[in-house]
């Protein structure tokens, strides 16, 4: 007979061997398969991880288009560009469309020589901070660029720099993936097609008479563009002029009528 005080041992080995055993099952029944065409277009995508597509990351995006290539379009890397969607096309064996790259823009003139200051800010440097006084910022104009270079901050491509005291993208370095946009308090960047280079530069919802005492160059809602316009790109709605970039032709109507300047031409 075996010595009573063997019998623990022997019996934790048992259930050592069952606890393997079936550890062992588990990992066979229950593994994950490495999908191979994710990995792919994982090791396609510029690995920035900016969110920028819709997912936590480029390998939440790579997975989701792999495990369901319908929801694949060419905008949902815009940090890839048309290199990256024409490269994810030929793994799922899709024909990539023709890619229009796209970058931020900041609907604002609101720099020295057009808006006057109401007062000296000395608080932090952030636009957050200042939009939270009871004027918005120390600019006469309520809807204008504060300039304390939050969205500069965001930006992970140095895309992005403060000029004459608002904010200005450089189009070659921005991947459009947002984060400027995020940040923005007076919610004045969206993200529009390059090849439309028709812009309002204004984003104020204030009357012309408010408009024209606090900024110079801002939009006054004459509606001159939208009459201008013969292909029915622009509207102006809330005292601002809006333009459709699907319908504009640059033919620079618009822009050529603007009596305050608030648009730039192609």
């Amino acid at each position: 007979m075996l010595p009573e005080i063997l019998y623990p041992f022997i019996s934790i080995g048992a259930l050592a061997l069952c606890f393997g055993a079936l550890l062992g099952f588990s990992a066979k029944k229950f593994a994950v398969v490495p999908n191979e065409k994710a990995e792919r277009i994982k090791g396609i995508l510029p690995g920035a991880n900016c969110a920028a597509c819709g997912y936590a990351g480029c390998a939440a995006f790579a997975l989701a288009v792999a495990e369901e290539p319908g929801i694949y379009t060419y905008t949902t890397c815009p940090v890839g560009g048309p290199d990256t969607a024409a490269a994810i096309a030929r793994v799922l064996g899709v024909e990539a469309a023709a890619a229009n790259r796209c970058a931020a823009f900041i609907k604002c003139n609101g720099k020295d020589e057009n808006v006057k200051r109401n007062y000296i800010y000395d608080g932090p440097k952030s636009c957050i901070a200042a939009s939270q006084l009871a004027t918005g910022g120390n600019k006469s104009c309520a809807y204008s660029c504060i300039g304390l270079a939050s969205c500069k901050n965001a930006c992970p491509f140095d895309a992005i720099r403060i000029v004459d005291s608002i904010a200005v993208v450089n189009p070659k370095k921005c991947m459009a993936c947002g984060k400027c946009v995020a940040v923005c308090p007076k919610k004045l960047i969206e993200i529009v097609p390059n090849k439309n280079r028709v812009r309002v530069l204004c984003n104020s919802g204030d009357t012309s008479k408010l408009v024209r005492a606090n900024c110079r160059a801002g939009c006054i809602g004459c509606t001159l563009c939208q009459k201008a316009c013969e292909a029915g790109a622009i509207t102006v709605k809330d005292n601002i002029a809006h333009i459709d970039y699907e319908k504009c032709t640059l033919c620079n109507k618009c822009a050529q009528k603007c009596p305050a300047k608030a648009i730039i031409g192609a």
